[in-house]
């Protein structure tokens, strides 16, 4: 009985250690030239659900909840993050390519077409994060007809 209560003592203590140890913060106060929103002609619609469903991952401006402070899951969404903004990064959308572009846009509508995105984990704290049959199509349709613009 002795050693559970000294590996519960030491579990506790590397418990509040971690927690000393930050992560860095994805977070900007103004918006670039180069994002997504910016550079493109986005109905208020598709903006709305873009920020809310996609942005937080895939953007240099991420809205983090309250429990981002308590280690190790600020590690684990910090993981997240850096995974997402290194497939596609909407802050960024303007550096792209067309041809980076337009892989980019099939690339989106398959996410949505498969349920992939956004990801199921996310959505569970994040109910307003989940697209409708409704929103899907009409993210589709919207990206579509952006991708078919490009040159």
């Amino acid at each position: 009985m002795k050693i559970v209560k000294i590996i519960m003592l030491v579990l506790l203590l590397v418990f509040v250690g971690i927690q000393f140890i930050s992560t860095t913060r994805n977070q900007s106060n103004s918006t670039p030239k180069t994002d997504f929103m910016f550079v493109n002609n986005v109905p208020e619609s598709i903006h709305k659900q873009l920020k809310v469903s996609c942005y937080d991952c895939h953007s240099n401006n991420t809205e983090y909840p309250w429990y981002n402070r308590i280690q190790p899951v600020a590690w684990l969404l910090e993981n997240h993050i850096k995974e997402g903004k290194s497939e596609l990064n909407f802050s960024e959308w303007e550096n792209y390519s067309n041809r980076r572009k337009k892989n980019k846009l099939k690339s989106i509508i398959s996410q949505i077409e498969k349920d992939k995105m956004p990801m199921y984990s996310y959505m569970i704290l994040h109910g307003e994060a989940k697209l409708s049959e409704k929103d899907k199509k009409a993210l589709i349709i919207w990206v579509s007809q952006l991708r078919d613009s490009l040159k």
